[in-house]
């Protein structure tokens, strides 16, 4: 670091849909941190991901990008940040990111007061830590609020108000936020060090059912956990949902509980109903189509289901297969 700032729900209830006939039947394919500035603090690693990262609990498929760097597990050196800058997200407003203009997260289970991280092992390979070493304040950004603590591995990592910061290994570009809101736990920072917010003014959740770009499929829908949501060539939308998803297959293939029509965001509005399977359990659709995650997903992001058996494919927010062959 350098010495210019060292001084300083889910709804149990059926969707509100249309009649079915109207519905179905259309397949178109802190406070401020109690550390002082240059002082250090131990980093309370947990071994592996642990409490916290909830559904992101395995590592990201994806590996680091470039700027971010590889390998940030326990034992690496964290990527470095330069100049801190104040950048304008058009959903998020003012937030943090380094002299490459990637973001800088924050994760719910570490603590401020006093600075302590607890993202190691795997967690730190989908989430690595910014180094502390050679960090600068840019404008607006004020560098009293700029610390580091001492991880477990020894290395330093950059604090923000207390709060220990991150990239993201998903985040392939600069101004790239996918991170925002995984697992409801990580978000991306603000020049105070406080949480992003969304537009609306509140911390960034996922709704029952959202959007997400992936950088290989696109816009698909994912759930509330932010896994990415699939559909199965063999079920039927018309003239009503059926899911030929049974047995084996559904330990592999869970199904999506129903959600609430306004518990959704950017998900086609017409055709968003659930429906009753044959074994009783109530079940999800978009565009009537039934919809499911899969077990292979070890967290947001993933999409190790897409074309298993060539028959599994995700969803796009109308409904259509993503990826799936011509029909």
């Amino acid at each position: 670091m350098k010495t210019t700032w060292r001084s300083a729900s889910l709804a149990a209830g059926t969707v509100a849909v249309l009649a079915l006939t109207a519905a179905c039947g259309s397949e178109s394919g802190t406070s401020a941190s109690s550390q002082n500035v240059g002082a250090t603090a131990p980093a309370g690693g947990i071994a592996g991901v642990g409490s916290g990262y909830g559904a992101a609990g395995a590592a990201a498929s994806a590996s680091a990008p470039a700027g971010v760097g590889a390998g940030t597990g326990t034992g690496a050196q964290p990527a470095g940040a330069g100049e801190l800058a104040v950048s304008a997200n058009g959903e998020l407003g003012k937030i943090l990111t380094d002299g490459a203009g990637k973001t800088l997260y924050r994760f719910d289970a570490d603590t401020a007061e006093p600075p302590k991280s607890n993202c190691d092992g795997d967690c730190a390979t989908a989430w690595p830590p910014v180094s502390a070493d050679d960090v600068s304040a840019g404008d607006g950004i004020d560098k009293s609020l700029l610390g580091e603590i001492t991880r477990s591995d020894g290395t330093k990592q950059l604090t923000v108000a207390g709060w220990p910061a991150y990239y993201y290994a998903k985040d392939a570009n600069a101004g790239d936020t996918s991170g925002q809101g995984v697992g409801n736990k990580w978000f991306a920072l603000t020049p105070e060090g406080k949480k992003a917010k969304s537009s609306g003014g509140s911390d960034v959740a996922l709704a029952g059912l959202s959007v997400r770009k992936d950088p290989n499929l696109g816009e698909i829908v994912v759930d509330k956990n932010g896994m990415t949501v699939y559909r199965f060539l063999k079920d039927k939308a018309w003239p009503k949902p059926v899911s030929n998803c049974n047995g084996a297959c559904l330990q592999k293939w869970p199904v999506v509980a129903p959600v609430e029509a306004n518990d959704t965001k950017g998900v086609q509005k017409k055709g968003l109903m659930s429906f009753t399977r044959g074994d009783g359990v109530r079940q999800q659709t978009v565009n009537c189509s039934p919809i499911y995650t899969f077990a292979g997903d070890k967290a947001p992001g993933d999409i190790n289901g897409q074309g298993v058996g060539g028959t599994w494919y995700a969803v796009a927010p109308d409904g259509k297969l993503v990826g799936a062959p011509a029909q």
